[in-house]
C-alpha cells in the first residue's frame, strides 16, 4: 500500500506510552510505543466541501457513542467533542475547536487516546481521515487516510479498526501497521463490532451477502460466516469476550443470538410484530441479559439462555431460591441434580422471557407464536434515536438519546415488566441538539 503523504514527524516522547485519561478513572495503557509515522490504506482523495455554509445551531450533535465498557459516552458536535460519565451522570470533559466539527469520537476506555473523524458543516479534519488524538498533548499524534469517507472506527488496546462503505481495515495500535483488509457489502451505517477484552480478539461485520455476518476469530485465526437474516443487517453487537453475537435486520422484528465459535444460533428474540429500525444492542457483562433500543420508542431487556455450566447453575439457583416456589438446592453439591432440574425450573422461573399462550403449538402455528418476547421494557418518545447499555448498579439500564436526553432506569430482575425511571438529565440543551444529524 502506498502512502498518501510523507510520514508525519511526531516526537517519540509524545507517544511513548498511553497514560491516565482525563475522564474520571485511571485506565492506563501498556507502555508500547506507537510509530511516529502515519500509515495510509490508500491514496488520499479529499471530499468536496461546500464553499458557503448555512448558519447552524452552535453545538448541534453529530454522533453519540458509548466507550468499550459502557461507563462513558462521547458526543461529536459541530464545534468539537464532549465526554460524559454514565453512572453517576456527569460531564467530565469537553473540547471546542473554534466552530470545527467532529463527526466520530471513539474512546479507548477512559485513557487519553481517542480516534477522531471530522464532520458537520465545517469539519475539523477531512472526513476521509482518522486522527489519533492525544488529549494530554491536545494534538494529533498520527493519522490514517483513505479514498472514501470513514463510516466508523472501533478501538481496543491492540487494534484500530476503520470502517468504510465497502471495506474494513484492521491496524496494529502499536505501530499503525495494516494487518487485515475485509471486503463488505455497502455499509453506510458503519456496522461493526470489536470485542474489547485482552484475552480474545473477535471482530464482526457485514459479509458480502445480504443478511450475512462475517466473524473474525483472530485468536484462533479462523473466519466464520453466519447467515443471520434474510434481509439486510441493521445492527450487531458482540459480548465483551466476543463469545456471543447479537444481530438485527432492517425489519427489526427479530433479534438473534449466535455462538461466534461455531456460528450456531442459540436464541431468537422478538422485539415486536411491526417493522422498526433497531438502534442498538447491548449485552450485560455476565451475559444474563440483552438490551435493545428501536425507533418504536421502546427499550427492551431480554433474558439470555445460560451458555456455560456455571451460568446455568447460577440461573437455576436463582430460580429455586427461597423466594420462589419449589425446593431449594445448593450449587455447592451435586451439579447434576441442578442440571437435570434446569428445563422445568427455568421454564417456570419468573425471570424468563414472555411467550405466547399458544407457544405449546409451535410445531403447528407460525414461528410468531413460539417467539420469546422481552422480559422488561421502558418507553422514550417514539422515533427518538437512542442507544442503550447496562448500568453499574444491579438491574439498571442507561439510555442516551439523540435529542439530548439521558435516562437511568431499573428493572425487576425476577418479575420484569415496566422499568422504573431513576434519573433524567439533559446532557445537551434542546437548542444545542439537532437530532436529524445525529449518527448512533
Amino acid at each position: 500500500m502506498s502512502l498518501s503523504s510523507p510520514p508525519l514527524p511526531v516526537p517519540p516522547s509524545a507517544i511513548n506510552r498511553f497514560s491516565k485519561g482525563p475522564y474520571g478513572i485511571d485506565d492506563s495503557m501498556p507502555s508500547s510505543p506507537i510509530s511516529n509515522t502515519s500509515t495510509a490504506a490508500s491514496p488520499q482523495i479529499s471530499p468536496r466541501l461546500e464553499a458557503s455554509q448555512a448558519p447552524v445551531q452552535q453545538h448541534s450533535l453529530l454522533s453519540v457513542a458509548f466507550n468499550q465498557d459502557h461507563g462513558c459516552f462521547s458526543c461529536g458536535t459541530q464545534t468539537g467533542f464532549r465526554i460524559y460519565n454514565c453512572d453517576p451522570f456527569k460531564e467530565t470533559f469537553r473540547r471546542e475547536f473554534d466552530g470545527a466539527g467532529i463527526s466520530i469520537v471513539e474512546m479507548l476506555f477512559r485513557c487519553n487516546i481517542l480516534a477522531l473523524v471530522g464532520g458537520g458543516k465545517s469539519p475539523r479534519y477531512s472526513p476521509n481521515k482518522v486522527m489519533i488524538w492525544d488529549d494530554h498533548q491536545s494534538r494529533c499524534i498520527g493519522e490514517l487516510s483513505f479514498r472514501s469517507e470513514v463510516r466508523a472506527v472501533r478501538l481496543r488496546r491492540d487494534r484500530i479498526v476503520v470502517v468504510l462503505e465497502f471495506k474494513i481495515y484492521v491496524y496494529n495500535f502499536a505501530d499503525l501497521k495494516l494487518l487485515h483488509q475485509i471486503e463488505t457489502l455497502s455499509n453506510t451505517k458503519g456496522i461493526c463490532a470489536l470485542s474489547p477484552t485482552p484475552k480474545t480478539c473477535v471482530l464482526a461485520c457485514p459479509g458480502q451477502r445480504k443478511g450475512e455476518v462475517r466473524v473474525e476469530l483472530y485468536g484462533v485465526k479462523k473466519t466464520r460466516f453466519v447467515q443471520a437474516h434474510d434481509s439486510s443487517l441493521a445492527c450487531l453487537s458482540l459480548s465483551l469476550d466476543g463469545a456471543l453475537l447479537a444481530t438485527a435486520s432492517n425489519k427489526g422484528t427479530l433479534v438473534r443470538i449466535f455462538n461466534t465459535a461455531d456460528g450456531t444460533k442459540l436464541q431468537e428474540l422478538r422485539r415486536g410484530a411491526e417493522r422498526a429500525e433497531i438502534f442498538s444492542l447491548a449485552f450485560h457483562p455476565n451475559l444474563r441479559w440483552l438490551a435493545v433500543s428501536s425507533a418504536r420508542g421502546t427499550v427492551h431487556v431480554f433474558t439470555l439462555k445460560p451458555t456455560t455450566e456455571e451460568a446455568r447453575i447460577e440461573e437455576i439457583a436463582n430460580a429455586l431460591s427461597p423466594s420462589s416456589s419449589g425446593p431449594v438446592f445448593s450449587p455447592v453439591g451435586n451439579n447434576d441434580i441442578l442440571l437435570q432440574a434446569s428445563s422445568s425450573s427455568l421454564l417456570s422461573s419468573s425471570s424468563a422471557n414472555a411467550g405466547s399462550s399458544l407457544s405449546f403449538m409451535k410445531g403447528v402455528l407460525p414461528k410468531y407464536f413460539s417467539s420469546e418476547w422481552s422480559f422488561a421494557q421502558f418507553h422514550v418518545p417514539e422515533e427518538t434515536r437512542a442507544i442503550v447499555a447496562f448500568g453499574t448498579q444491579k438491574n439498571s439500564i442507561v439510555i442516551v438519546c439523540a435529542n439530548g436526553s439521558y435516562y437511568r432506569c431499573s428493572f425487576d430482575g425476577k418479575d420484569g415488566g415496566g422499568m422504573v425511571q431513576l434519573e433524567y438529565e439533559r446532557y445537551m440543551k434542546p437548542e444545542e441538539a439537532d437530532e436529524e444529524t445525529v449518527a448512533i
